[in-house]
């Protein structure tokens, strides 16, 4: 659709630019330019001028040559005219000047030696309305913009805002090739009104056909239209489409997808679809170190090959040595395998096993574990997924808080479920939005006959303030677990406060619950966070945080608090911010002076 050649009055008698000078000339700044308003004092209207000028930008840049200063001003007439439409001004004149010459008037063979000043000068005219504005026919329940109506101002923005809504409104009723078949514009500039008429040809309502794989894959036809998803048979739907897409997108195996309706329908009333995908390397590995004072170094590292089975699985190896170089901690070693394979149960669950092999060597306990969990994970939406699997773990654990020291072994079952609610705009760096997680795990110590259960809540929240740079992070923490006592309880399950994940500036896991004298865990958990994030520059950025936890010994009703706060520096890098925090003890008991920790990521 086009609404050029409308009533514009412009000052052009020049040639078009051609083709560039056989020699380079000399580089020449321009130093100074403006864009003036005749007849009017419309700042915003000179903001938007100002806005599309692609000459503007050139003042004081020290590389800039006679002919780009030239080739700007002369592309500029178009820029300015379209943001006039854009605003309603149609019969507007525009000129463009460099010291004094008409820069449409200026020969690309003979250009002059210097271009002091640009000068681009408009009278925009009146602002025309909407005589007459038709768009036709319409889908059902589809309505055009109140702003597309007779006596509204004609912007160009609105007419195509209005085409564009009556083509996405036929092709979500599953008229797939819905088109703009005529249009009838014209300008009364006597009245300053602009009359429009535009004529939609839905097509035929129609259904999803056959599914065309194209592309060097690895990944086996079948496999990419069973993940893609498209429903044969069903109903036309351009939602359908683009979540085909995301899903293949999604698996991590391909580094180009591509869904491609087919030009024209087939004779039966489908429409087919051509799938395109690149692969991305099989294989790819990777690391990371982060350091504390009091947690000491912790290495870890992984292996993923995708595609491995060629049904875009994925298998990931990862491990972790944590706690390297503490005085007070011993050394924990993790190492865990999960294998994923997408489109199981439907395109949008995924089936997963994973299995780990864990050493934690802790002040209260020493547990070496092996477990095993299978189970199956699925988005309900774009935000909204959930997983649930079914698990079993053997642990030998040594219990270093009883005089002398005690050794038990659990085999327990379980079941864990999980549900993530995630609208944060930007996973690794968030600056708006929020994301709610989780869990809950029934299980059973076969052992020793003892249920119970454990749950978490992981609550946070972002918020931008105005364009300060500024953004403000908070963050809500519970755990809880019911069933055995602290002391007959999976270590693993029960909840400590201190170090990165919860209190900066306190001691790793220096905060837990005494049981008749014994110093565990707790069943009970509470943590919050704040954040005050500041960009300095696009890559550097100051933080201030401060952060408070609650261990409970069998409840929320009786506890103990400490908090800790600091500030940190983060730099942006590809893969997140790089972050360091330096934090100190606010309250409590326990408390050990400074902290450092350096890692990637925001704190969450």
């Amino acid at each position: 659709m086009s609404l050029g050649g409308y009533g514009v009055r412009l000052v052009l008698c020049g040639l078009a630019l051609v083709g560039p000078l056989l020699a380079p000339l000399p580089s020449l700044a321009l130093e100074q330019a403006k864009v003036s308003l005749l007849n009017t004092d419309n700042d915003p209207l000179r903001d938007s001028l100002r806005n599309a000028s692609i000459s503007l930008p050139l003042v004081d840049q020290p590389d800039v040559t006679i002919r780009d200063v030239v080739t700007a001003a002369q592309a500029d007439y178009a820029n300015i005219v379209e943001a006039l439409y854009a605003q309603g001004y149609y019969s507007a004149v525009v000129r463009i000047t460099l010291d004094g010459q008409e820069a449409a008037n200026i020969d690309p063979f003979h250009l002059p030696t210097r271009a002091k000043d640009l000068r681009i000068l408009v009278e925009p005219g009146p602002r025309f309305t909407f005589g007459a504005a038709k768009i036709a026919p319409l889908a059902a329940n589809s309505t055009p913009p109140e702003t597309f109506a007779p006596g509204q101002p004609a912007l160009a923005t609105v007419v195509r805002d209005a085409a564009t809504g009556a083509i996405t409104d036929w092709r979500d009723a599953g008229y797939a090739k819905a088109d703009i078949s005529g249009q009838d514009i014209s300008a009364d500039h006597i009245a300053a009104t602009l009359n429009v008429g535009i004529q939609v040809t839905p097509g035929p309502r129609l259904r999803f056909g056959d599914v065309i794989v194209t592309g060097d894959s690895a990944v086996k036809p079948a496999r990419i239209r069973q993940i893609a998803g498209i429903p044969r048979g069903d109903r036309f739907h351009p939602d359908d489409v683009e979540k085909a897409a995301s899903r293949l997108r999604q698996t991590g195996t391909f580094q180009s997808v591509q869904v491609t309706e087919a030009d024209t329908a087939n004779p039966d009333g489908s429409l087919d679809l051509s799938i395109a995908v690149i692969d991305r390397k099989p294989r790819r590995f990777g690391g990371g170190v982060e350091v504390s004072t009091l947690e000491g170094m912790t290495l870890s590292a992984f292996w993923l090959h995708r595609n491995i089975f060629g049904g875009a699985e994925r298998l990931r190896v990862e491990g972790e040595i944590a706690q390297i170089g503490t005085d007070t901690l011993g050394i924990d070693y993790n190492l865990s395998f999960r294998l994923e394979k997408p489109a199981v149960y439907g395109p949008d669950t995924q089936f997963f096993l994973e299995a780990e092999l864990s050493h934690e060597d802790e002040p209260d306990y020493l547990d070496r574990q092996v477990s095993l969990t299978l189970g199956a994970s699925r988005e309900f939406n774009e935000h909204l997924s959930g997983q649930l699997g079914f698990g079993v773990s053997y642990s030998k654990v040594t219990n270093r808080f009883s005089d002398p020291e005690t050794t038990r072994e659990l085999l327990i079952l379980s079941l864990p479920a999980s549900l993530t609610y995630d609208r944060r705009d930007d996973k690794l760096d968030t600056t708006s939005g929020y994301y709610l997680h989780t869990e809950l795990t029934p299980f059973y110590d076969t052992r020793n006959s003892q249920a119970g259960g454990r749950f978490t809540f992981d609550g946070r929240g972002y918020q931008s303030l105005g364009d300060s740079g500024a953004v403000f992070a908070g963050r809500l923490q519970l755990g809880s677990v019911t069933g055995p006592d602290a002391v007959d309880a999976p270590p693993g399950f029960l909840f400590y406060s201190g170090g990165s994940g919860t209190v900066r500036g306190q001691p790793y896991q220096s905060l837990g619950a005494s049981h008749g004298g014994l110093d565990l865990g707790g069943k009970a958990l509470a943590a919050m966070s704040a954040e005050l994030r500041y960009a300095v520059t696009d890559t550097i950025g100051v933080v201030g945080f401060a952060d408070a936890g609650f261990i409970g010994a069998d409840g929320f009703d009786d506890g103990e608090w400490h908090a800790g706060g600091g500030l940190g520096l983060r730099y942006k890098t590809p893969v997140g911010p790089v972050r360091v925090d330096v934090a100190g003890p606010l309250a409590g008991d326990t408390d050990y002076g400074v902290q450092l920790y350096i890692g990637i990521g925001q704190a969450f």
